[in-house]
């Protein structure tokens, strides 16, 4: 995976290890970044990477869901290696990490903002010089930070004051030593408190409603039909900061829920983008923006209307697809794009090989570093792995499944059990299996699994699931073909 130092200007081009700024929100999904082609929002800070960089846009996540997919990405494992499985899980922070490594190797390492991996003793933040992280999820307003001292309020929004930490932080480097920033904000986390100058945004102008905020999830398995994550039936009254107007329809709530919540997200977002400007305007100003890789993205997708729901959990293309871009000139083209499969669990490995060191242990990611070059590998990934373990939690009700992501197709099991983990139920759900042909489906409203000439790529993709499977060591239940008479309760 590294490399000696030695040989580093050979692998990156670089005559000097580089800075890494790492700039993560929480729950943005891709299609709320303009630099995608957003319909609702415009974000011209962020998309200043892309315009620098590279935009990925086949980037996913192994378990959409924050803890596990933040320990994914510190980790560089998939969570039935790390042991973070669902969000009731703390992570052992004596396991191998990349900031560890980094820190190690020389680097100065600094986090501020969201952790949500536990607190004290081993799940502290390590690896890191310098940590002030919120404790679980965090406050918007006047926020409380932990850090190895103990706790302390600061006020003002959450989203400037990790800011401002941050750029302090910056301020009072050693310049002869490499450094890695974390700054992993809370927004647009729920319950999406927008700061007071934005409170007005978008206020008199309503955002545009996705295709599928009416789904009815005809064909689809019992678990979609099942989920509590709609906007019109499962937000309340504290996330829509207002009272329902009496005599709505059911057409009417829907879209009405939907414009409270969709305005008060991207107002978040606001914030967010006007963070990242700072960040970048910082390392123009100090000279640092040619030796320092930047990059953007978020810990998972979201839901933003799309087949009616909030959150994320699924596998549907919007809760599994990460906004990924990144900028490193002199080895990243301006405005150039991947369409290459990167996930969560190759972050940890990239930053490794950019800064040539070596992990102690191996990692289940890959390093992106060639797709960064322009330079896809013959070899690299064509289908991806994941799985969301936290079955039936108390307030989503999202089934346990796994599934697998080619270039063409999405094949989903909905194995529905909990297995004893903390936070998911006992209740055992009857198994399901969804396939979706996205070039013929890319909303996936049709379920195509063992249809009429679907069938022999139906058992192919189960078969190359139970493959994949046992090749990461994640088989503790059996995936077989079933016919769909068998398994899908909905014919």
């Amino acid at each position: 995976m590294g490399v000696d130092l030695a040989d580093l200007d050979r692998v990156t081009g670089m005559a000097q290890r580089p800075n890494i700024v790492f700039i993560m929100s929480d729950d943005h999904a891709a299609h709320a970044i303009s630099a995608y082609g957003s319909r609702i929002n415009v974000t011209p800070q962020i998309d200043r990477i892309a315009a620098g960089g590279m935009r990925f846009d086949n980037a996913f996540c192994t378990n959409s869901i924050c803890t596990p997919s933040r320990a994914a990405i510190l980790t560089g494992l998939y969570n039935h290696q790390n042991g973070v499985r669902t969000l009731f899980d703390v992570m052992d922070g004596r396991q191998q990490t990349f900031p560890k490594l980094l820190q190690r190797a020389g680097y100065q390492t600094a986090i501020f903002g969201k952790w949500h991996l536990g607190h004290g003793g081993d799940a502290d933040p390590t690896g890191f010089d310098t940590w002030k992280v919120l404790p679980g999820q965090g406050d918007y307003y006047d926020p409380v930070l932990l850090d190895p001292a103990g706790e302390r309020q600061y006020q003002g929004y959450v989203t400037d004051i990790l800011t401002d930490l941050s750029l302090d932080w910056l301020a009072g480097r050693d310049p002869q030593r490499p450094f890695l920033l974390c700054l992993h904000h809370k927004a647009p986390h729920r319950w999406w408190q927008p700061h007071p100058k934005y409170a007005s945004l978008y206020q008199d102008d309503d955002r545009a409603e996705p295709d599928t905020l009416d789904d009815d999830y005809a064909t689809r398995s019992e678990a979609a039909r099942r989920a509590a994550m709609r906007v019109d039936r499962d937000l309340n009254a504290r996330d829509v900061k207002a009272e329902v107007p009496p005599g709505l329809s059911p057409g009417e709530r829907r879209r009405w829920f939907y414009q409270r919540y969709i305005k008060d997200y991207l107002r978040c977002v606001a914030s967010v983008d006007e963070s990242v400007g700072r960040v970048l305007n910082y390392l123009d100003r100090q000279g640092l923006a040619d030796d320092t890789i930047v990059i953007y993205t978020s810990d998972q997708g979201f839901f933003l209307g799309d087949h009616g729901w909030y959150d994320k959990r699924f596998m549907y293309e919007e809760s599994l697809r990460m906004p990924l871009l990144v900028r490193y000139p002199g080895m990243v083209a301006p405005g150039s794009i991947s369409g290459s499969f990167v996930l969560n669990i190759d972050v940890a490995a990239t930053f490794c090989e950019l800064a040539g060191i070596a992990p102690d242990e191996p990692m289940s990611g890959r390093s992106i570093t060639p797709l960064l070059r322009g330079e896809p590998p013959p070899d690299w990934r064509r289908s991806m792995y994941y799985r969301y373990w936290e079955h039936l939690s108390d307030q989503h009700r999202v089934a346990a499944h796994c599934g697998i992501r080619t270039e063409r197709y999405k094949l989903v099991y909905y194995y529905g059990q909990g297995l004893g983990l903390e936070g998911t139920s006992d209740e055992a759900t009857p198994p399901e299996w969804e396939l979706f042909d996205l070039a013929a489906d890319p909303a996936e409203l049709r379920n195509v699994y063992d249809e009429p000439g679907f069938r022999a790529v139906t058992q192919e993709l189960v078969a190359e699931l139970a493959a994949i499977r046992s090749a990461v060591g994640d088989d503790d239940f059996p995936v077989r073909y079933q016919p769909r008479s068998l398994s899908d309760s909905t014919t």
